[in-house]
């Protein structure tokens, strides 16, 4: 079974390493200094310490299972090169909302994935496994989700099939729109937002209102307790918002923020203080 990570930056060559190491071909693809780097060789360190020879290319390639983690922003560009070979079955593992509208117009076979695990690219062609998790899959469009959830599963990894996977996309950028935008525009840690009461008030503002969104939606959930027990959790982390404004590139903000900004306004919700943060992440990152 030959499969392709499709922007493989911290997480995508993370979870390639992993599929890599159960025996799977995996290529890597990449561009610019990651994919000069990936030609090298992959290092991996934090919850796992290795080395390791990878196939690295900058163009995707037929394969039966292809997984996409670039940006959000990269979105539209990757699918349209990627529908250009026989992609296989499509996972995307990535952050932020609405992206499945743009995957599911091009391919007929793709599986929405959420996953807890975390990875920071501490350099090209080196990635930290900051963090274990879990990675629950959908099928958006086909039947594909029990095929990847065996390739993860079989790779060591901890994968599950749902039924709600966009309860469950929706909740996770919920809990991002909270962390990553604080982080990012005061320089901290994940756990500073409850360590720290002028950050909590900000982020207690942030989720009413998302969590105001998630409620209209029908999504049920306390998401103050559960930000404050993921900012503990991954207190040590560096959010990806935060690691993107200090390297001067674009944020995920228009995806996660943002998107609950213009969701909040086809409901009738006041979302004023999401806006203002979206605004000030857009100003201070590379858009």
């Amino acid at each position: 079974m030959k499969i392709q990570i499709l922007g493989a930056g911290a997480l995508g060559s993370l979870f390639g390493a992993l599929i890599s190491l159960a025996g799977y071909k995996v290529v890597f693809v990449a561009r610019g200094k990651q994919f000069e780097a990936l030609k090298k060789g992959l290092k991996i360190s934090g919850i796992l310490n290795l080395e390791l020879k990878v196939q690295a290319t900058d163009k995707p390639e037929d394969a039966d299972l292809s997984f996409i983690t670039v940006k959000a922003y990269d979105t539209e560009n990757a699918v349209k090169q990627l529908s250009k070979v026989n992609a296989g079955i499509v996972c995307s593992l990535q952050n932020g909302i609405g992206l499945e509208n743009i995957i599911s117009e091009y391919f007929e076979n793709f599986v929405r994935g959420v996953t807890t695990y975390a990875a920071n690219l501490a350099d090209f062609g080196h990635v930290v496994f900051a963090g274990k998790g879990y990675t629950y899959l959908g099928d958006w469009k086909g039947k594909g989700a029990k095929v990847v959830a065996e390739v993860l599963n079989s790779s060591g990894m901890k994968a599950e099939v749902v039924e709600d996977v966009e309860r469950r996309v929706w909740i996770k950028a919920a809990i991002n729109a909270v962390i990553n935008p604080i982080t990012a525009l005061c320089r901290v840690r994940n756990g500073a937002i409850v360590e720290r009461e002028d950050l909590w008030i900000v982020a207690e503002a942030l989720a009413e209102e998302c969590e105001k969104v998630l409620k209209a939606k029908g999504y049920e959930l306390n998401l103050k307790e559960e930000v404050a027990r993921v900012a503990k959790m991954t207190a040590l982390n560096r959010s990806s918002m935060l690691q993107d404004v200090e390297r001067g590139k674009r944020t995920e903000i228009d995806f996660i923020n943002g998107a609950f900004v213009k969701e909040a306004k086809k409901l009738g919700i006041d979302c004023k203080i999401n806006e203002m943060i979206w605004r000030m992440v857009r100003a201070v990152g590379s858009t």
